[in-house]
């Protein structure tokens, strides 16, 4: 299965009243959100599933790939990585359920702890980017899961 992570491009600062979850994309966040888009766009399979948070600024990264998705209150920034691996339904025992592909847009710390716990890291969070994808692979070998980092796409570097 391939695990495709996708951090929110850059957002407008939270002001004082408002709720976070309608905070913006900035003009900067959404040219690095239409650059990793386009990049994305070309190397994802047709049939990825594409889930993204309900916040304003997740779905309009999410927006700027131009296919369709699902807004999971799962992909909230207070959540865990396990509310993650629950809504993909990745078993830590069994591994993933399928071999296609999901896309999960979202929130920094939940997304770096997800990375870092499927790559078997020491570091509690890995620190993902605004506007950055990192793509995870996992397959069965002798038994055992294993997941690689594929890649990692920095929206300056596109």
């Amino acid at each position: 299965m391939d695990l495709i992570l996708w951090r929110h491009a850059q957002a407008f600062d939270a002001l004082p009243g408002f709720d976070d979850a309608s905070r913006a994309l900035t003009p900067k966040g959404e040219g690095q959100a239409a650059r990793v888009a386009k990049w994305l766009d070309r190397q994802l399979p047709e049939s990825t599933r594409v889930l993204v948070s309900p916040a304003r600024r997740a779905e309009q990264t999410a927006k700027a790939l131009g296919r369709k998705y699902k807004l999971r209150d799962e992909l909230v920034p207070e959540s865990s990585a396990d509310e993650l691996l629950a809504l993909i339904k990745w078993s830590p025992d069994v591994g993933p359920p399928h071999k296609g592909a999901v896309l999960l847009v979202g929130h920094q710390p939940v997304l770096g702890q997800l990375a870092a716990r499927l790559l078997g890291s020491s570091e509690a969070v890995c620190d993902i980017r605004k506007g950055a994808v990192w793509w995870l692979r996992s397959r069965a070998r002798e038994d055992q899961w294993s997941t690689s980092l594929l890649t990692v796409i920095s929206p300056e570097l596109i």
